[in-house]
């Protein structure tokens, strides 16, 4: 049997969920009378062993140190003026290594020590931003990737630059991009930065992920290899670690069943569960030391304004899958990504055993043959942080949590969290971590966000309904699943 279940923090009303028939799993949601709360559960038969999804889908996690090199600026908006520092953030990366990030999220703040997370740009802002491809390039031609500071002004025809000039003005013209923000520099060689920038920036592709596997997750019956298991990195080689539980028998291959330990871009890996081995599940994790692609963008596990990196030092990177196995019955596969485009969350099940089973969502049931995948999106509130568990017995159990973070403020109504030039600037989020001086305010710094914990956080639906977009397909046998 496999449960999901999700809480919402802010309310007392609660999903129900009725198990029906046998050989079956089954993702059941109610909405409240407001339409603003959706509670849901995944249920069916069969057994299975503890499961830890991956949190992360892959690449670096870090915590943020705070504003480090930085000059003025100011934000224009609505007729109102505030003073900012403009520059560049650091933040150290669990496992090893340091990063240094601007800002894309102007309006919003930054919390203290805030955890971020390597994040694909269609889980960002820059997802549905024509001219992400802008902000890569300024990244690449500018401050601290372009380090000769004197070369760097010949070719803007700015005059002498400083780091912290450098700093703001290439943040600048970043904001004039990311936000659309109207906001000059202060300094007068640094705005002349920001105004080369932005005019001669092109557009350049999305970086690739430092490290990845796709899918996250497979399913099949025992006595077989599930896969494959492709790996995405720029490194130059990967360590594979095996399942933890020696004991059952599961081992990391390539297709022929030959043992991996280490791996590079492309590798396949699979799961070789024993012919006898009882229901359950298991996963492999890679992990990599490599410098993280300028451009890849960085998003807060908690809400926290959004980075984007422009520089990073050798770096430990990490990403993880599972495999799910039964001797016969529906055998699901879950996975869950945050989906910008649609303003939700992306649940996909696929089903490699020999029963079709099937899901609910607000009382209609939606079939997952054998062999297929069906993804469903489920809408999350704009800055509203998620978190569901899919259980089921012998303790298995997979939770997917994060923000919905997709917009910057200043493309939503009903204002921004900035602070005009005649009132107090807002304590800096960074705490000791920098000081900015005078009336300057640590980008987007507010205390007006508070972190919700200590509660699972249910789905919220924008409007007065949910609307749920399906998309169904075959599972390939011979290529990779979809995340």
């Amino acid at each position: 049997m496999f449960s999901a279940s999700s809480a919402i923090a802010s309310s007392s009303t609660a999903g129900t969920v009725r198990p029906r028939s046998r050989g079956f799993a089954r993702l059941a949601a109610s909405v409240a009378a407001s339409g603003l709360v959706i509670a849901g559960a995944l249920v069916g038969t069969g057994t299975a062993v503890a499961d830890e999804a991956p949190q992360h889908q892959g690449g670096a996690s870090a915590v943020l140190d705070g504003l480090k090199t930085y000059d003025g600026a100011v934000l224009t908006t609505d007729g109102k003026k505030q003073n900012l520092a403009a520059g560049l953030f650091e933040m150290t990366v669990e496992g090893g290594g340091k990063l240094k990030t601007y800002c894309i999220d102007i309006h919003n703040p930054t919390q203290d020590q805030a955890k971020y997370l390597e994040t694909p740009w269609n889980q960002t802002s820059l997802g549905t931003n024509k001219d992400a491809g802008k902000i890569r390039w300024i990244l690449e031609h500018s401050y601290p990737q372009v380090d000769d500071l004197a070369a760097l002004a010949d070719q803007a025809g700015t005059g002498p630059l400083t780091e912290r000039t450098a700093a703001a003005g290439t943040q600048v013209a970043i904001w004039r991009y990311s936000d659309n923000a109207d906001v000059k520099a202060n300094d007068p060689q640094a705005e002349k930065l920001a105004d080369w920038l932005k005019d001669n920036a092109q557009d350049v592709a999305e970086p690739k992920a430092s490290l990845a596997l796709d899918p996250a997750a497979v399913s099949g019956r025992s006595g077989e290899r599930l896969g494959p298991v492709t790996v995405r990195t720029n490194a130059g080689q990967v360590s594979v670690a095996p399942p933890a539980d020696s004991a059952s028998g599961v081992k990391v291959t390539d297709k022929s069943g030959k043992p991996v330990t280490t791996a590079a871009d492309g590798s396949e890996l699979y799961f070789d569960i024993p012919a006898g081995a009882a229901d359950g599940s298991a996963a492999l994790t890679v992990q990599a030391t490599t410098s993280v692609p300028v451009g890849r963008a960085f998003a807060g596990v908690t809400k926290s304004q959004t980075q984007i990196l422009a520089g990073s030092s050798e770096t430990t990177v990490s990403a993880a899958a599972t495999a799910t196995w039964a001797k016969k019955g529906a055998i699901p596969a879950i996975t869950a990504k945050k989906d910008c485009a649609k303003g939700g969350v992306d649940v996909t099940a696929g089903n490699e055993g020999d029963e079709a089973f099937t899901f609910e969502l607000a009382g209609v049931k939606h079939t997952v043959e054998a062999g297929a995948t069906e993804t469903v999106t489920v809408p999350v509130g704009e800055d509203q942080a998620y978190n569901f568990t899919i259980t089921g017995p012998g303790g298995f159990t997979k939770t997917f949590k994060g923000v919905l973070d997709c917009k910057t403020s200043g493309t939503t109504t009903g204002g921004t969290d900035t602070q005009t030039v005649d009132q107090p600037a807002p304590a800096t989020a960074g705490g000791s971590s920098a000081g900015t001086g005078g009336d300057l305010a640590e980008t987007g710094s507010s205390s007006a966000t508070p972190v919700i914990a200590g509660v699972a956080i249910a789905l919220v639906v924008i409007g007065g309904g949910a609307v749920f977009f399906l998309r169904k397909r075959k599972t390939q046998s011979s290529g990779p699943s979809a995340g």
